[in-house]
């Protein structure tokens, strides 16, 4: 932020309008007001200086004779001094009497009318003082990767704050991924008498080598031997709540989808179901038995698996 150029520091161009000067001047004073940044020198001393150029060119009539070189950025004469202190002495309207940036304070009031009062001091210039003020703290968000079982049944689990604080985490049962979970009160301390704000986390649910999910259902792959699917079998499946027994049907082939009522995800309206996909699996090493019973088989049957992929084609 240059110290010199007023345009510079507002941060419009010279054929700025009043108005653009004024919205340029208003948003700077929100960043930069001591009261809102206690203790901070480098931000007084910012705010100083966008006030002094305010000062300068949110005075049309200023604004005019700095552009055109009657005085400098301080509001001081540049070449007539010694008449300048002499008219400014006798100039009944006050035309060339400086505020020291708060003479037009009271665009910034608008803005802060809630946040700030405005007093007069020995002098009678205007002069602007934090009152006691109320307000609600800013809100925190997370992100934050949950294992898929917890996700879908529930857990507690704990999240640290920049500060090394603990916030304590309920994961409620069947959160989705990409679901936020709000905890009220946990955000940044309020002002004065105000609440605190919020915390929000946003939870990235982790993939899980065996489910996956659709809505509240369950989908697993259980792989079956040749003889379990020819001859039926009573199997055991594992659940997202542990192992249950089923019972395959005779002929069962890869890819048959079998359901487990009421073994997907808990939710308010009724449990999920969990479906079973079937995949026959054979041994990586063929014995002499199991060859000889396939060339058997395969000499009597006359079962064509692909027989409805080709009237397809």
């Amino acid at each position: 932020m240059s110290d010199d150029d007023p345009y510079s520091i507002l941060g419009v161009s010279k054929s700025a309008t009043q108005d653009e000067i004024k919205k340029a001047y208003r948003k700077l004073a929100k960043k930069l007001h001591p009261d809102l940044n206690p203790g901070d020198k480098a931000k007084e001393a910012e705010f100083q200086l966008i006030s002094n150029a305010y000062d300068l060119l949110g005075d049309e009539e200023k604004r005019k004779r700095f552009d055109a070189g009657e005085i400098d950025s301080s509001g001081q004469e540049q070449h007539r001094q010694q008449y300048y202190r002499h008219y400014a002495d006798n100039d009944p309207q006050g035309r060339y009497s400086s505020g020291a940036g708060y003479s037009d304070f009271q665009d910034f009031s608008e803005v802060f009318s809630d946040l700030f009062s405005r007093r007069a001091d020995r002098s009678g210039r205007a002069e602007y003082g934090r009152r006691d003020f109320d307000a609600r703290g800013g809100d925190i968000r997370y992100n934050m990767e949950v294992d898929f079982l917890d996700a879908a049944l529930g857990a507690k689990r704990s999240i640290s704050l920049p500060d090394g604080t603990q916030i304590d985490l309920k994961i409620p049962a069947g959160l989705r991924d990409g679901q936020t979970l709000r905890l009220k009160g946990k955000g940044q301390p309020g002002f004065g008498k105000g609440p605190a704000g919020d915390a929000y986390v946003t939870v990235s649910v982790r993939s899980h080598p065996l489910y996956t999910r659709d809505g509240n259902d369950i989908e697993i792959e259980l792989p079956v031997t040749f003889d379990e699917a020819v001859l039926g079998a009573k199997v055991e499946v594992p659940t997202i709540s542990g192992s249950v027994s089923m019972r395959l049907p005779k002929g069962a082939s890869s890819g048959h989808r079998l359901r487990l009522k009421g073994k997907g995800i808990a939710s308010p309206n009724g449990s999920g179901d969990q479906y079973v996909r079937l995949k026959i699996v054979l041994p990586q090493a063929i014995d002499s038995e199991m060859e000889a019973l396939a060339k058997r088989w395969s000499e009597h049957a006359a079962f064509d698996p692909r027989e409805t992929l080709r009237r397809n084609i």
